[in-house]
């Protein structure tokens, strides 16, 4: 039986993990200080260590730099601390640490962890068997490597991730996100936020691309009583609902150009002037942006202002797409499956099989993808997963309609009106490389009309091409 030490103080946090640890089949020893979790693993070495990072008697990571370098008395490591703490000191450790969890802990993401060392577990012993011989050191996870706050991932890419977002979180810096849509740029933000002096302040989220032209100023900076039809109230913009706190800025490069130079000075001045009004307000504002396009593209296509691009990566963090995280995936699919069991009240199971095939697939919509799909499956299984439950589309679907001529679509007599109207906004997308600006001007409807139409097949369980 594989035996886990559960190093934590507080009683409430203590029993609940006690609980899970015990019907995962470990068997429990208890320490609440940090010398007497010495203590015990000098007596025995522990399969899996959960560990809080502050302690009665000094901090939980003294055990770990305890151990010699040749010689770890303990296997996985899930570390639990308090926002902000000991981020740095994690972020350099040598031992690999398979979670990074804040306190209040969500016991769904522990269990997802057990879930995954089980199986990975049970794989090896299956290869051992089969090849009729055992490994001369106990197995250990693929997966132990890093995970971090409220994000999931343990692939080499997300721990560089995690290592960018420890080391610029507690500074003032601008930070860019630069990833595809579906990656979870907004996510990143939230930790960069949560890991910053800023974390008591609001954090507000804007969508660039997604309100109208001539809405945008006012919801950047406000406007006062009157100074526009249909201002029955002054009200305030984003800059100054995040004061003291951070805005993201999303989808930055759908900006129209000419509010770039005003976002540039305010960004420059920590002040900003609402629409209609002369006084000056001071903002105190960390601002993160993000785009699902290359930002220097951008900036030769005329779209985003160079200085203004300067001046927002002062940091900039490359998200990498889920088919470069293929070790990832299975996490991930247990995360969802056990997010979707918690509110169900059910406990569905991956089978080896669908994580085989789950993997297997390149993911175009990135983890957005991954959460609908199974979520449908959930919807559509018993206790397992089946294969036939995972709506993985084939090769020939998941290709835009052929067509005859470069630029043209066809589709056959009686095709269903919402499903031509998909495809034609999908071929639209991907002409112009994902410019949904450019788009909703080429198919002739506003560029709201065009985000809803996006968002509906998103609920749908579709990707659109970003």
């Amino acid at each position: 039986m594989p035996a886990a030490l559960l190093v934590e103080h507080d009683e409430r946090v203590l029993e609940p993990l006690s609980r899970m640890t015990q019907r995962h089949g470990y068997s429990n020893r208890c320490a609440r200080s940090l010398q007497e979790a010495r203590d015990m693993l000098q007596q025995a070495p522990a399969d899996l260590v959960l560990l809080d990072t502050a302690l009665p008697d000094g901090p939980g990571l003294d055990l770990i730099d305890d151990a010699p370098d040749h010689h770890q008395p303990f296997g996985q490591l899930i570390l639990i601390g308090e926002v902000g703490e000991d981020d740095r000191r994690v972020a350099n450790l040598n031992t690999p640490v398979l979670a990074y969890l804040k306190k209040p802990i969500d016991l769904t993401r522990i269990q997802t962890h057990l879930e995954v060392i089980a199986q990975d577990t049970d794989e090896q012993n299956h290869q051992e068997n089969t090849d009729h011989h055992a490994a001369a050191e106990p197995p250990t996870s693929r997966l132990a490597a890093c995970d971090y706050g409220p994000m999931l991932g343990n692939s080499p890419a997300m721990c560089q991730v995690y290592h960018m977002i420890a080391r610029v979180a507690p500074t003032e810096a601008a930070v860019l996100l630069v990833g595809e849509s579906g990656t979870g740029k907004e996510l990143i933000a939230q930790t960069l936020h949560e890991r910053s002096a800023r974390h008591q302040g609001p954090m507000i989220p804007l969508n660039c691309g997604a309100i109208p032209e001539n809405l945008i100023e006012s919801e950047l900076f406000g406007h006062e009583k009157g100074s526009f039809t249909g201002a029955s109230q002054a009200r305030r913009g984003v800059f100054e609902r995040a004061h003291r706190g951070t805005l993201l800025l999303d989808e930055i490069t759908e900006m129209p150009r000419e509010l770039q130079v005003r976002l540039l000075r305010v960004l420059e001045t920590g002040k900003i002037v609402r629409v209609g009004g002369e006084r000056e307000i001071d903002v105190d504002v960390r601002v993160v942006a993000a785009t699902n396009r290359s930002p220097q593209q951008a900036v030769d296509e005329g779209v985003l202002r160079e200085d203004l691009l300067y001046r927002l990566s002062v940091f900039p963090i490359h998200v990498p797409p889920l088919r470069e995280r293929e070790a990832d995936v299975e996490l991930l699919a247990h995360h969802f499956l056990a997010t979707f069991n918690k509110q169900t009240r059910t406990n569905k199971r991956l089978p080896p099989q669908a994580i085989r095939q789950l993997r297997a697939y390149h993911w175009p919509g990135n983890v957005r993808q991954l959460r609908n799909m199974i979520q449908r499956a959930h919807i559509m299984s018993d206790d397992l997963v089946r294969l036939d439950t995972l709506p993985l589309p084939d090769a020939d679907t998941t290709a835009p309609p052929q067509s005859t001529r470069r630029g043209e679509l066809s589709f056959n007599v009686g095709a269903c009106l919402a499903d031509v109207e998909r495809e034609l906004i999908y071929a639209t997308l991907r002409h112009y490389q994902g410019d949904k600006r450019r788009t909703a001007k080429t198919l002739g409807v506003s560029l709201k009309t065009l985000y809803n139409r996006l968002n509906s097949y998103r609920a749908q369980g579709d990707t659109p091409p970003e």
